[in-house]
């Protein structure tokens, strides 16, 4: 085996995973941790100021409920995420979110995060629940309030340590163990409590941008499922596996179209001129009620412009040009209006240049100026992302003082965020059924997460039990890898064509393919049947016997061999939970053949997963949908 340096660290409260839910829960329970004497620690596979959904920085804060103004009332945002998500949510957790929400915008802009503002001094809104900021630096300014609140009550964070397994005592999580990617040391983190908020996944499914364009993702490339894979070989009850997330972007740079939709109003159209939200309004009849709500579900959204793209009438195109001189004609006169129109460009390239830089150059390069010319968009590669538009994650405890008696049995089991799992928390993309919290919400429920774990922590303070033979075991099983490459490197002349092992790049690539072509990709445009995902998992099985061959030549592939396998563990709970949902009720995000109509009689429920880390099969489960307000 590989010689490693063990380091074993002892906390009450381990954080896996340094994005927005991870430093909010350091905020929180640092806060708390200090008036009791506990400590906290964090751990981030990368750095902390840029790591997570936001690393990249942002434009805009996509959940501020805004209770203050009295314009909006927390039944307002709990509906429309029911809305959005064609009724499968967990209003408790939604609601335990949005109303907390708007002290976390506030103590950001506290922090020394740009809002946009109005003449008159009022939030500028990109839509009901959207605020534009200035974000290049968001990330960087919320990690250095984790940092500062760990620091203050003498806490700890690790960067570049990458966390891959849970540690467990009998069913409750007692820690977790990971490598180094910088040195030849395995980390031991012993703890009373563990979060895991590692983020959500893409690159699960074969990306629409290849080649010169692999990697190109506005949601993080290095978000790797490793969320999922904690919490389900903790032996967690995972949840909405099968609600990904399929986003319109602008075409291959994958720039989000969100600013040009909601605050600049513009409008798509197909090739030909025609309006795919006009032309099949038809189709909104088969989606009842959800296809008749405003606004209309994000996925309902898709499956409009879908309809074209399956008729032939692409490209779909963003009417850029129109929308900004729209805005401009509006000035008093023609001098107003030229001010005004070079305002709107500023503002438009700002939008990219905050969080997308390769959009602006893609456009570049393309000679694309949206200002003068409409822009390509197109539904991408689905995205595994609980905090946006999507739903997956753990199946965790509601705060109890959201529940009825209809709700309490099913949605409440002692500390909220806490997952099936005794000692183990979820928040952010790490937890399901509470979507369209966003970087805001994520923060916010990593502060909740945080306090209840702490809670957690007090009323069962003592010591973890980590068994030493169980720390060996999984040391063997993750530097693994890098034994294999050195027994075998030998075998041929050149090392990524060896019979004897696999490595991560080549089994990533054949992860997505079968991801693409048996569980509704891009190539199929985004629909399956039950035989192709029967055809699916009986692929992914051939590549999970082979994942026991995985080589890998160094500290940084030894961590790419691990994120493969944390995706593809997200990709097996996907493909059983959409084989398990006998309906269509996303048609935007994917659109099963054979079961081509919502069913709300019988599918008006969570599907739900568990997996055996010792035999290595899925239990499907169905839990009911319960609703606080009709």
């Amino acid at each position: 085996m590989a010689d490693f340096e063990t380091v074993v660290v002892e906390t009450d409260l381990l954080i896996c995973g340094g994005g927005m839910a991870g430093c909010g829960a350091a905020v929180e329970a640092a806060y708390w941790a200090k008036k009791h004497g506990l400590k906290v620690t964090l751990v981030d596979k990368a750095a902390v100021d840029r790591s997570g959904a936001v690393a990249m920085g942002l434009s805009a804060i996509n959940q501020y409920v805004d209770l203050n103004s009295g314009n909006n009332t927390l039944k307002d945002y709990v509906d429309y995420v029911r809305n959005d998500l064609m009724g499968i949510t967990r209003e408790d957790l939604v609601a335990s979110i949005a109303r907390h929400v708007d002290n976390t915008v506030h103590t950001f802009e506290k922090w020394g995060l740009p809002i946009w503002k109005d003449e008159e001094g009022n939030y500028v809104h990109e839509g009901r629940w959207q605020l534009m900021i200035n974000g290049e630096s968001y990330k960087v300014i919320v990690a250095e309030a984790a940092k500062n609140a760990l620091a203050e009550a003498d806490g700890e964070y690790f960067e570049r340590v990458f966390i891959t397994h849970p540690l467990m005592d009998g069913n409750k999580c007692v820690g977790a163990i990971g490598f180094s990617v910088r040195e030849n040391k395995m980390y031991v983190f012993k703890a009373k409590a563990t979060m895991g908020v590692m983020g959500g996944a893409v690159h699960v499914f074969k990306p629409r941008s290849t080649g010169e364009g692999f990697g190109r993702s506005w949601y993080p490339p290095f978000n790797s499922g490793s969320s999922t894979f904690f919490c389900a070989y903790a032996g967690a009850e995972l949840t909405c596996q099968e609600v990904r997330f399929i986003p319109v972007r602008f075409k291959d740079a994958y720039g989000p179209v969100g600013a040009w939709f909601l605050l600049f109003k513009s409008v798509a159209t197909n090739a030909y001129g025609g309006n795919y939200m006009q032309d099949n309004a038809y189709e909104l009849d088969k989606w009842e009620p959800y296809g008749k709500v405003k606004p209309r579900p994000a996925n309902i959204r898709n499956w409009l412009m879908m309809l074209d793209v399956a008729d032939g009438k692409s490209p779909i195109y963003m009417q850029t040009a129109e929308a900004i001189q729209r805005i401009a004609d509006t000035a008093e006169d023609e001098k107003a209006a030229k001010k005004k129109l070079k305002e709107l460009e500023a503002e438009a390239w700002e939008d990219f240049l905050d969080m997308t830089i390769s959009q602006a150059i893609l456009w570049a390069a393309t000679n694309v100026e949206p200002e003068k010319k409409p822009s390509e968009i197109m539904a991408c590669d689905p995205y595994f992302i609980g905090s946006h538009s999507g739903a997956n994650g753990a199946w965790v405890s509601g705060p109890e003082d959201l529940q009825t008696d209809d709700t309490k049995d099913e949605y409440f089991w002692g500390y909220t965020n806490m997952t099936t799992v005794p000692g183990l928390f979820a928040a952010g993309d790490a937890s399901g059924a509470s979507s369209h919290k966003f970087s805001s919400g994520s923060f916010t429920e990593g502060r909740i997460a945080g306090k209840a774990a702490l809670s957690y922590i007090l009323d069962n303070n003592e010591a973890p039990v980590v068994d030493d033979a169980q720390v060996e075991e999984l040391t063997k099983l993750i530097l693994k890898p890098l034994d294999m490459f050195e027994e075998h490197k030998g075998a041929t002349t050149d090392p990524d064509v060896n019979p004897n092992y696999i490595r991560p790049r080549q089994f990533m690539y054949r992860l997505q393919k079968i991801m693409d072509e048996y569980a509704g990709g891009v190539s199929s445009q985004f629909t399956t049947n039950d035989k192709l995902l029967e055809r699916g998992l009986e692929l992914l099985g051939m590549l999970k016997e082979d994942a026991e061959n995985l080589a890998a030549n160094g500290l940084h592939e030894l961590q790419r061999t691990w994120e493969a396998q944390h995706r593809m563990c997200q990709a097996e709970a996907h493909v059983h939970s959409v084989l398990f949902r006998e309906e269509t009720r996303w048609p935007g995000y994917y659109f099963r053949a054979d079961k081509p109509d919502i069913d709300n009689d019988n599918w008006l429920a969570f599907c739900n997963c568990k997996y055996d880390r010792n035999t290595g099969e899925w239990e499907m489960i169905k839990r009911p949908v319960k609703y606080l307000t009709q």
